[in-house]
């Protein structure tokens, strides 16, 4: 996968922009930018053992032409997107907040892998005052999202 600079990427503010900029392949990439990984447990995925059975979904699945968008928070690790029944070239994507206003200061995406149809991310920490919300993004346009929790 070949990837503009990041420093050129998060100059243009967002994760939507960024996903929009950086191309998808058939393969599956975790990216991330800003100050993603800045906080416990970001850089890991919902699995690792110490989170594992935490998370509850939060909010309503939204769909788009039958893929769907989930937003999943526990108190103890923090969030994560999923998305499901999904076409290739598409991501799920978690922005956070650090402030709590909603304005992204990170984001990490996950994209779908070939022969499957779901992607999820790595965790978000938006505990603590900090806030993050779901994207569903397919050929670099965001198609839905979640508010912000």
């Amino acid at each position: 996968m070949s990837r503009r600079p990041l420093r050129t990427l998060l100059a243009l503010g967002g994760a939507a922009a960024v996903v929009a900029l950086t191309p998808l392949t058939a393969q599956a990439a975790p990216a991330q930018g800003g100050n993603y990984g800045a906080y416990a447990n970001e850089g890991q995925y919902p699995t690792i053992s110490s989170c594992a059975g935490t998370f509850r979904q939060i909010g309503n699945t939204l769909t788009f032409e039958g893929m769907s968008l989930k937003y999943f928070y526990s108190d103890r690790c923090g969030s994560f997107a999923r998305i499901e029944n999904s076409r290739q070239n598409c991501s799920a994507v978690l922005e956070r907040s650090n402030s709590g206003a909603g304005n992204a200061d990170a984001w990490v995406a996950e994209s779908v892998d070939p022969g499957i149809n779901y992607a999820y991310t790595k965790i978000g920490n938006n505990l603590n005052g900090r806030v993050s919300r779901a994207l569903l993004v397919c050929d670099g346009h965001p198609l839905l999202n979640t508010g912000w929790f």
